[in-house]
């Protein structure tokens, strides 16, 4: 059996990024909650750590994904809060992220500001707020901010999505 592989993604609010990567064939576990890095990044952001079977799905597929699903080239005001970054858990793997960045960018009209950071701390989101869209999909959240990007998943990345009723 594949060992598993990490990545933090952060972008914008951890229910959504949550529910686009428990979407993915290949991803078996996702952590939702705040991570931090190191010098002017070392505040808490939310995020989540993903757990994947670089077997089933590339890494350069969750990037391109994470990209995809969240404002990647806007520096708006929430910024602080919605970092838009990929946490690298080894030393070095920062110029092959920063090399698959660099590729996708042809995807964007507008220059990424995704940046490729060290992975320092996490912490967990409170359990009633994990696994957000899947326990319950009706609530008004889900409806006006994950499904929409759940949709981009589907018409983007269709081929990765682990659950037949969302196809």
């Amino acid at each position: 059996m594949q060992q598993l592989q990490r990545v933090g993604f952060g972008g914008g609010c951890h229910w959504c990024t949550e529910a686009v990567f428990q979407s993915l064939i290949g991803v078996e576990k996702v952590a939702q909650g705040f991570i931090a890095s190191n010098g002017k990044n070392s505040s808490f952001s939310e995020a989540v750590v993903v757990h994947y079977n670089p077997s089933k799905i590339a890494l350069k597929d969750l990037i391109a994904i994470h990209l995809h699903t969240h404002n990647s080239t806007s520096t708006h005001a929430m910024r602080h809060k919605y970092r838009s970054a990929i946490y690298t858990f080894l030393e070095d793997s920062e110029p092959l992220l920063v090399s698959i960045l660099k590729e996708l960018q042809i995807d964007f009209e507008e220059k990424l500001i995704t940046q490729v950071l060290k992975f320092c701390n996490f912490k967990s989101s409170e359990k009633r707020f994990q696994n957000y869209y899947l326990t319950d999909k009706e609530r008004p959240f889900c409806k006006i901010h994950i499904q929409p990007k759940l949709r981009v998943l589907l018409d983007k990345f269709s081929e990765q999505v682990k659950f037949q009723s969302m196809k």
